[in-house]
């Protein structure tokens, strides 16, 4: 009996690790200095596995540590060391450059993990532009990371330099703060500054246009966004929501960590509590922390960009809390004896160990269902409202059934702060789902059906999907998606004729010798309009079959005149495809001749409600929008 040596020497190779263990504070180190959260201001960040050359520098990011105030470029750590490997990293340290390093490595790369396990498919930055008008942009391999950017008590996303920066400022010197007064505040050892910013970079590289403020909620909206992310990502510390679960006996609606958002940075810059507090704030005159009550007249009032966006996560939020109290109910009545009244003294630790999983499970499900909500957004000039919709329409896709109320709870917050959406007769979940192409009242229903089905074939989307299935790098992705971006672009071209439907559903001019003035004609005359986005995803449904879907984003500029005045107007509609089907299952737009949007529009800039000019933000000359809305 011969042995296969070879055979034996290759089964015994170690494969590589999916994940790499990294240490690092679990929110910022101010819970190092205090007695009640020292043991668990730290935690294990769980990343993807990846070769790891000084930076450090991997698929998606690129960590560069120059710090100009100083002039000086701080040595990268290596996280493939064997010394660091075997310790999951550097120990936590605020005066240690290279683990400021580790620990925006870490954060980021955890965010983009969340995004991508939420949405089915790789994540990608915004384009580069070429610099030449009619030239195809550029790949972004890397958003690079500068934690020591600036000596400012900012960090902002800047899409010109396809980068995150992170600022270092002294404390106040007020000498009641938390903070040791004077003390240097790393903004890059914060977690939920890292997971802001690095969500601003994620949803720029999404919605490319969210970042232009066309009505009072866009930047808001962005604002509000990022904040979602940060803020549930804090459910995902196991320790720290195990903590903070036996702290409040349970109540997360009274004030704890889990709600808050960069604790160090609101204690160094003179307030008494978190830079944002979702659940409730500290009095003026008593001092006293007060929870938060919903005005629904409140928006109406809010024009500020984070005073408007903050409404929107306290939705979102309410949502969570009546979401985790109907999953616990029957947890307390077990061990309260059918009371709901939990006895004095400290809650048992398999209570406070359910309590945080059922917590864990339901923050989760529902950061899930607001990211894969951006797939269901129109392209442009997105509102509060119309994020509503899509939060619910992406769900009934996912979740045809919902037992235990999510959509029921997110509506009913929304509503307690006034956030409704436009052309709907209900708040019911079939009236804000997004309408399917055959509901279309003018058009028979089989008609549109088999056009659209006839349309979709023609356009040969199944081959542009399955050359995208399995390729490796983003890179790869990104070239596919932008030749099934052109070849769409051709295709609609030439079959609109025999789909003419889509041009009135989308309300696009797409077909020759029918675009409306205003509207830029090549000389074949055909409207010029952009295929911006082809995306698809693979998700898993509640009842274990996979949704298959592909997203087509079509945006095209219009001239209007308002009051003697020409104004250019982008618009734009989604397309979601279901897979399977081969159909068109909505069409999301912001179509063209919208004289109330135009209107709207002015107002909001004659408010000077921005400080950015119209003709700026939509000749792209607009730059580093966050750096101004960040600094403090």
């Amino acid at each position: 009996m011969s042995t296969d040596m070879s055979a034996i020497h290759r089964a015994s190779q170690p494969q590589a690790p999916t994940h790499r263990l990294l240490r690092g504070y679990a929110f910022d180190p101010s819970l190092a200095g205090q007695l009640d959260t020292a043991q668990v201001s730290e935690i294990l960040y769980k990343v993807p596995w990846e070769a790891m050359p000084d930076g450090p520098r991997g698929e998606y990011i690129e960590v560069v540590d120059f710090d100009p105030p100083s002039g000086c470029f701080y040595a990268p750590v290596n996280l493939d060391h064997p010394h660091i490997l075997a310790q999951n990293g550097l120990a936590p340290s605020d005066g240690n450059p290279q683990f400021h390093q580790q620990m925006v490595y870490a954060v980021a790369m955890t965010t983009i993990d969340r995004f991508e396990r939420a949405l089915g498919r790789k994540a990608m930055w915004t384009d580069r532009w070429s610099g030449v008008k009619g030239d195809p942009d550029d790949f972004v391999q890397h958003l690079r990371i500068y934690p020591h950017a600036m000596r400012d008590a900012n960090a902002y996303y800047s899409r010109s330099k396809g980068a995150l920066m992170f600022g270092y400022f002294p404390a106040t010197a007020d000498r009641n703060s938390k903070e040791f007064p004077g003390g240097v505040v790393f903004t890059c050892l914060s977690h939920d500054i890292i997971a802001h910013e690095t969500t601003h970079a994620l949803l720029d590289g999404f919605h490319e246009h969210f970042m232009e403020p066309t009505n009072d909620d866009v930047l808001a909206f962005h604002e509000a966004f990022a904040d979602i992310v940060a803020l549930f990502q804090h459910f995902t510390f196991p320790e720290q929501l195990r903590h903070q679960i036996a702290k409040t006996r349970g109540d997360l609606s009274s004030e704890n960590l889990l709600g808050q958002l960069a604790t160090q940075f609101g204690h160094a810059s003179g307030s008494r509590g978190a830079l944002r507090d979702f659940i409730g704030k500290y009095d003026e005159k008593t001092k006293d922390w007060v929870r938060r009550e919903p005005d629904p007249t409140e928006l109406d009032r809010t024009p500020e960009v984070h005073d408007r966006g903050a409404i929107l996560v306290a939705a979102v939020f309410e949502a969570f809390l009546s979401i985790y109290r109907s999953r616990t109910r029957d947890l307390l009545r077990l061990a309260t004896g059918g009371s709901g009244v939990l006895r004095e003294g400290e809650l048992h630790p398999d209570l406070v160990n359910r309590l945080a999983s059922e917590a864990s499970k339901a923050a989760g499900h529902l950061l899930n269902i607001c990211i894969r909500a951006l797939d269901y957004c129109p392209p442009v000039d997105l509102t509060f409202g119309e994020y509503l919709r899509a939060l619910i329409t992406a769900d009934m896709d996912i979740m045809p059934e919902d037992p235990l109320g999510y959509r029921v709870a997110i509506i009913e917050a929304f509503r307690r702060r006034g956030i409704y959406p436009e052309r709907v007769r209900t708040l019911s979940e079939d009236s804000l789902r997004w309408s399917h192409p055959e509901e279309d009242p003018i058009r028979p229903a089989e008609e549109v059906k088999e056009t659209l089905a006839q349309f979709m074939k023609s356009i040969r989307m199944r081959e542009h999907v399955d050359q995208l299935r399995y390729l490796k790098t983003r890179r790869e992705v990104w070239e596919k998606m932008s030749d099934a971006r052109k070849a769409i672009h051709g295709a609609v071209r030439t079959e609109i004729e025999k789909a003419e439907i889509l041009q009135h559903l989308t309300g696009l001019a797409l077909a020759e010798y029918q675009a409306p003035p205003g509207v830029r004609v090549r000389r074949d005359g055909v409207p010029v309009f952009q295929i911006k986005a082809f995306r698809e995803a693979r998700r898993l449904r509640d009842d274990g079959r996979v949704l298959n879907q592909a997203f087509i984003t079509i945006l095209q500029e219009e001239i209007m005149e308002h009051e003697g005045e020409e104004h250019m107007i982008r618009c734009g509609s989604t397309l979601v495809i279901d897979l399977d089907e081969m159909i068109i299952t909505y069409v999301i737009r912001k179509g063209l001749r919208d004289h109330d949007r135009l209107k709207r529009t002015i107002k909001f800039y004659e408010n000077g409600q921005t400080s950015v000019a119209l003709s700026n933000t939509y000749l792209g000359k607009t730059d580093e929008v966050f750096a101004a809305l960040h600094r403090h």
